[in-house]
């Protein structure tokens, strides 16, 4: 499987992909060509929780509440302050990272099992302010709806095509940031935190202050992936960050591959795209999650795709 999965690697697989998918406002209905761009959204927030999950090995099962923060201050600014929807953007990414490094700040020094409790429990707390309508500005449990389209230098961002384009460049963004981040010594910080924590701190590391890094750049991408859901839907609903959709994170994470980009993009594809063409079936989608998640447990715990540097140390 190793050698599969390493033969899968190819630069020209990448490429031909690539192509693959940047050709598919030409080639599919307007239907699909939306599904796409909510794959490309998905892909980002998935690549978020990687980072908090695979890259810095913290259990985190409540990720859905920094996609919401996005989503719901990019639709908050836009329709009840009259701001542009790319304006919105960068405060949108950094109130996600500032509650994502408030909320880690007591909770990451807890270990395993104590860690993903605190993180469901944030969730929950989310989704009831969001419900009860807190400061009467989030709609409560009917959302917020008419989020204007974005526009640029006069070019409306309104069609199907505009709308993956958009939503597809700023995938490749957040694909150079997390393969950067990789390649830096914060990434790499990251490994040996999650790996040996212990021996991080021997080494002088202040693997709490780097462990609140990590949520919080894994809150801001999140949050990024939200105002991209926020723009693509033109409407915002408690629904759409409940537990379940934090469950849907993690496990895109665990069956596609921990800390591997291409395992989350694998991941993601089975996860999302997969269900969209069997809809009829949309009623066992956590069904076919859960034995996903156990035969992937069971059978290949690194999951799908793990990373290049797994593979290596199993050759």
């Amino acid at each position: 499987m190793s050698k599969i999965v390493a033969a899968l690697r190819h630069p020209l697989l990448g490429s031909a992909l690539w192509v693959m998918g940047l050709a598919i406002p030409f080639v599919l209905d307007p239907t699909w060509v939306f599904i796409a761009s909510l794959f490309a959204v998905y892909a980002i927030v998935a690549l978020s929780q990687d980072l908090v999950l695979g890259r810095a090995g913290m259990f985190d099962m409540g990720h859905a509440v920094y996609f919401g923060i996005g989503a719901y201050v990019t639709a908050i600014l836009n329709t009840q302050f009259g701001w542009p929807v790319f304006a919105t953007w960068p405060l949108a990414v950094l109130a996600a990272a500032l509650v994502g490094a408030v909320l880690a700040a007591p909770i990451v020094r807890l270990r395993g099992d104590y860690l993903l409790v605190a993180t469901i429990g944030f969730n929950a707390i989310f989704v009831l302010a969001l419900n009860n309508n807190v400061g009467h500005i989030t709609g409560g449990a009917d959302g917020i709806f008419g989020i204007g389209v974005p526009s640029l230098f006069g070019w409306q961002i309104a069609s199907a095509s505009a709308q993956f384009w958009l939503d597809w460049l700023a995938f490749a963004v957040a694909l150079v940031l997390i393969r950067n981040l990789d390649r830096s010594h914060l990434g790499r910080t990251f490994y040996y935190i999650k790996h040996d924590q212990l021996a991080a701190t021997t080494m002088g590391i202040d693997t709490h202050l780097y462990r609140v890094l990590a949520f919080a750049l894994g809150a801001a991408l999140a949050g990024f992936g939200g105002t991209l859901f926020a723009t693509l839907m033109a409407a915002v609903s408690p629904g759409a960050f409940v537990f379940t959709e934090s469950v849907t994170l993690f496990a895109i994470v665990l069956v596609g591959g921990q800390g591997s980009i291409p395992g989350v993009l694998l991941g993601t594809t089975l996860m999302f795209v997969v269900p969209q063409a069997f809809r009829s079936f949309a009623q066992y989608r956590y069904f076919v999650f859960g034995i996903a998640m156990v035969l992937v447990m069971v059978l290949r715990p690194q999951g799908i795709w793990p990373r290049a540097r797994q593979l290596r140390e199993k050759a």
